[in-house]
């Protein structure tokens, strides 16, 4: 197997999470065909209550591992590395099989709470079914979630991408296939159709998990599996090794958990709020669905690209943090955010610009729908930045400051969700716009603070930063621009799914090809990804 530096792993990593989250975005158009509004609803409590157990079982253990063997390995301490990636099994092994237990036992309280006094859409009984059917993947995630950061500890990111492209393939595959059976052929009621849906989760975990395993045992010598202890490894005891596990994990699951805990917030106050306000239960339900899985679905394509980046980015971090690096330290942080930005700015302003056609491709008209994702979809950067700016300060080993942070943007959120949707019904705005504009608000005060503390602390000079994302900005203008001048001539008023396809398509190439040509003008092109990189691009284009 080939290790992958840093930008080509950002690269690898950052294409497999799109196409996964592409082959993710293509299901749901025969998916949300077969299933009701309050069926889109059942699934998205489901998925929203899972992330946190998720993020509770899986965040940091898998990501300290990286980190963890990285270091060991740059040090050349096989055996130790080994022994950090078996203890670490373990414990996240036995961290799934807990929260399980705990989701599976208190689904039916937690169903209730959602619920509160609506009436009308889901019930108690069903929600309680999907949750303990979606509790299942806390026995496999967590550890197909440890042998990843092994991989990507070694800086092999490939085998890793491969595997969530796996993952997602079944997890589609079935979720089709089921929904299908149960509904149009069996005639079972949607409640059972959800819950095959969201066991899908289960079933491709455990494939992915089997494939890294497998590739794993056929390349031991590349992992330097064997090794034996060297002198200087004597001195750490496996007391120490899962004392600095747990206590390298402790902030990164911590902090998982308050970035999951935004949904969470959406998950127990936008119904509740909604229907206080008066709204109709399937008209709340809607707008949390919106909220809090088929926007995010969506977004996920622009967010994919931060996660991308991060995965290749954490080893890199903890190598030259560990070895001083500095020089390389602030190239790298440096063009990852450039990076980031010159794909997520203009994709995002894309979205929120092309929301209407692109919401009938995958979910059909709903006017509603397209009013909340418009403005939620303005979240993906801030979200995105925030991910790569924690990442950042958790690798140097700051994870007090990530974690006060993210506190403080949770708490923050928790207290303005409902004012904001109080005070966007006052103001004519829509009580459903409230929560994404509290959750915008929220999270561009710590991403100014986190800038400015990573500056301080690493001596970071963002001189080349702030030029080229000047240069995005102004180049995004220009599309959007050249976009609503388009529309003049191709208007975006069609209902019909395949009229929205070809004019997405049009507007995509319309758009990126301004944008890109003017990057590539100004430099930007060049600086960011090297001549190397782009000559390769272009070959495999070729």
């Amino acid at each position: 197997m080939k290790k992958n530096s840093f930008m080509e792993g950002s690269f690898i990593a950052t294409f497999g999470i799109i196409l996964c989250k592409i082959i993710g975005l293509v299901y749901v158009i025969p998916f949300y065909a077969m299933i009701s509004n309050t069926g889109a609803a059942l699934y998205s409590y489901a998925y929203s209550i899972y992330a946190v157990f998720l993020s509770l079982s899986t965040s940091g253990i898998p990501i300290a591992m990286s980190k963890l063997v990285s270091e060991y390995n740059s040090l050349e301490y096989y055996y130790t590395k080994e022994k950090i990636f078996k203890l670490g099994n373990l414990i996240i092994l036995i961290l799934g099989i807990f929260f399980f237990f705990i989701l599976f036992f208190f689904a039916p309280s937690v169903s209730s709470f959602i619920l509160g006094g609506a009436t009308g859409g889901n019930s108690v009984e069903d929600v309680t079914l999907v949750i303990r059917v979606v509790a299942t993947a806390l026995l496999i995630v967590p550890s197909l979630s440890v042998i990843k950061g092994y991989y990507q500890g070694h800086k092999y990111i490939t085998p890793p991408s491969i595997a969530n492209v796996i993952e997602q393939l079944l997890r589609v595959v079935i979720i089709i296939v089921g929904c299908f059976i149960s509904l149009k052929i069996m005639g079972l009621k949607e409640g059972i159709a959800i819950a095959i849906s969201v066991f899908a989760a289960t079933i491709g975990a455990l494939l992915a998990y089997l494939y890294l395993y497998f590739k794993m045992k056929k390349n031991k010598d590349s992992f330097k599996c064997n090794e034996h202890i060297t002198r200087n490894e004597a001195k750490f005891t496996t007391k120490y090794l899962v004392k600095q596990i747990i206590l390298l994990a402790l902030p990164f699951i911590i902090i998982d958990v308050l970035k999951s805990s935004y949904n969470l917030v959406d998950t127990l106050t936008v119904v509740r709020t909604l229907t206080d306000l008066g709204y109709a239960s399937n008209v709340s339900e809607t707008a949390f669905s919106v909220i809090g899985t088929w926007g995010s679905k969506l977004s996920m394509i622009v967010i994919s690209i931060s996660m991308g980046i991060s995965t290749s980015l954490i080893p890199n971090i903890a190598s030259d943090f560990i070895q001083k690096k500095n020089n390389s330290l602030n190239i790298k942080i440096n063009q990852a955010i450039q990076t980031l930005l010159f794909f997520i700015i203009p994709m995002t302003f894309g979205l929120f610009f092309l929301a209407r056609p692109v919401w009938i491709i995958f979910y059909g008209y709903n006017a509603l729908s397209i009013e909340v994702f418009r403005m939620f979809i303005i979240q993906s950067i801030t979200f995105s930045l925030i991910t790569i700016l924690i990442n950042i300060v958790q690798t140097t080993n700051k994870n007090k400051v990530a974690i006060l942070t993210l506190l403080f943007s949770l708490i923050a959120n928790a207290i303005l969700n409902i004012p904001m949707m109080y005070l966007c019904e006052f103001i004519g705005f829509g009580g459903y716009q409230g929560a994404s504009v509290a959750t915008l608000i929220t999270q561009i005060i710590p991403c100014t603070f986190l800038f400015l503390y990573l500056k301080k602390y690493l001596h970071l000079n963002y001189r080349s930063t702030k030029i080229n994302v000047t240069k995005i900005v102004l180049a995004t203008l220009i599309m959007l621009v050249s976009m609503m001048l388009l529309e003049f001539i191709i208007p975006l008023n069609t209902l019909h799914r395949m009229s929205s396809i070809v004019q997405v398509v049009l507007y995509v190439f319309f758009g990126s090809s301004i944008y890109f040509y003017i990057m590539h003008k100004s430099g930007v092109l060049k600086e960011l990804f090297g001549d190397n990189l782009l000559k390769k691009l272009y070959k495999t284009r070729s």
